[in-house]
């Protein structure tokens, strides 16, 4: 799995890093520990970013949620 974020360019190199481990469902607590600040600066700086607007999208290869299957339609 793969995560891009549209918009990027709009935001700072510390909310793009916060951004990505928050939309991986991290806690501010975790973002916090790992990127050595405050769980505080962690939330105001994804609300930062949210402001400013941005997309998340997942790409994921091939089919590991198993709900696309065949293009036969079930006979039902």
């Amino acid at each position: 799995m793969q995560i891009e974020i549209r918009g990027m360019e709009r935001l700072s190199f510390r909310e793009r890093q916060v951004v990505a481990l928050k939309e991986t469902g991290q806690s501010n607590e975790k973002v916090a520990k790992r990127l050595g600040l405050s769980a505080a600066t962690v939330a105001t700086l994804y609300n930062r970013a949210k402001n400013k607007g941005y997309e998340v999208v997942l790409i994921i290869a091939g089919d590991p949620l198993g709900v696309f299957g065949d293009d036969e339609e079930d006979e039902s």
